[in-house]
């Protein structure tokens, strides 16, 4: 798994004016380089016949065997406290960095109505702070293996939790426009005010395909056509992970912006009657065809996080008990890492 550089300094004044002199030494050759992928990325192409079975994804960040070897490495140098640690993902305003430490801890994030010192007007460097503080308890945890923690925010339509961020035009507003290149932007910019605060990790985007529009959270989806929720997902994802930043050889291509989650795996937007987290009790080919279109090609474009659905899926009369998809072992493990290939990393929701 592909993780994204940190950018650190001892203060987040540094990393402000730091990334204010990159914006503009480099702002030519981004709009150039803009202007060239909108002239790509702007169609959004019919969906490829039904294959009956799910599809094997290729992901445009490939596999470093290198990097296996080394984490493989230090995954058996590690004690069984450490791995649950790196397993556990606490909110900020139930954690200290000290706890973090203690416990090695594998990652946090901020609910809504969560900031650091539980002021809402919190400023970027006051978010930087404190990521650097749980990211200097992490590698300070005794143990041989140090592993950097992470930091997981709902950067949804913008990095909307801190106080005086860009705030874009929610899923189904964007949906509206068919335009993938807009898509890309707008994540491309997000990434980045996600970096200035010093997270890594966006729990974005929403890959829902509603189909009743009595669903409370029907805003979250991009479309009810999967053919737009598959190309959004991939501009998306190419978006937030810095996908444009090197886009001339694919085959070493590296993570230049923030971890996209592709979510909520899977069904989410097709439960009966609309009900939120509800029973989705469509047969295997419909998850698949329609509410698989978004996770093909977020995936695809190399999502390396998924989110797991609140939802059930369930259809007793077509032999379905699967029940709630977070113990589904069939579409996690069978399905997500299995025949699709995905090999990132899986979070509760």
């Amino acid at each position: 798994m592909t993780t994204p550089i940190r950018r650190r300094s001892p203060s987040g004044v540094a990393v402000l004016v730091g990334l204010v002199l990159i914006a503009g030494v480099a702002g030519d050759q981004r709009a150039q380089a803009r202007e060239d992928d909108d002239a790509r990325c702007g169609e959004i192409p019919p969906l490829p016949p039904p294959s009956g079975d799910w599809p094997r994804i290729r992901s445009e960040i490939r596999r470093d065997p290198l990097a296996e070897l080394i984490v493989a490495a230090m995954v058996s140098r590690m004690s069984l406290a450490e791995k649950v640690g790196q397993m556990t993902q606490a909110e900020i305003q139930s954690i200290t960095p000290a706890e973090v430490r203690q416990y090695h801890i594998g990652s946090v994030l901020n609910g809504g109505g969560s900031w650091p010192n539980n002021d809402k007007h919190a400023t970027p460097a006051a978010w930087l702070a404190l990521a650097d503080a749980f990211w200097d308890a992490a590698l300070a945890a005794d143990g041989s293996v140090k592993i950097p923690i992470m930091w997981g925010i709902d950067a949804v339509h913008g990095n909307s939790n801190v106080f005086g961020a860009t705030l874009f035009p929610h899923n189904i507003g964007l949906g509206a426009a068919r335009d993938p290149c807009l898509v890309r932007r707008i994540a491309c910019a997000t990434a980045e005010q996600v970096r200035v605060t010093g997270q890594d990790w966006a729990f974005a985007p929403t890959l829902a395909v509603v189909r009743d529009d009595r669903w409370g959270r029907t805003y979250e989806g991009f479309s009810e056509d999967p053919a737009i929720t598959r190309a959004y997902a991939a501009a998306y994802v190419d978006g937030l992970q810095g996908g444009g930043e090197d886009r001339e050889d694919r085959s070493v291509r590296r993570l230049g912006g923030v971890l996209a989650t592709a979510k909520h795996f899977i069904g989410d937007g097709g439960t009966a009657e609309g009900r939120d987290q509800g029973v989705n009790p469509s047969p295997e080919a419909i998850l698949r065809e329609i509410h698989g279109q978004g996770y093909f090609g977020a995936l695809g474009a190399g999502a390396q996080t998924v989110m797991i659905s609140f939802s059930s899926w369930t259809n007793e009369q077509l032999g379905i008990t699967e029940g709630k998809v977070h113990g589904s072992r069939y579409l996690i493990t069978d399905v997500l890492k299995g025949k699709m290939g995905f090999d990132g990393l899986v979070v509760s929701d």
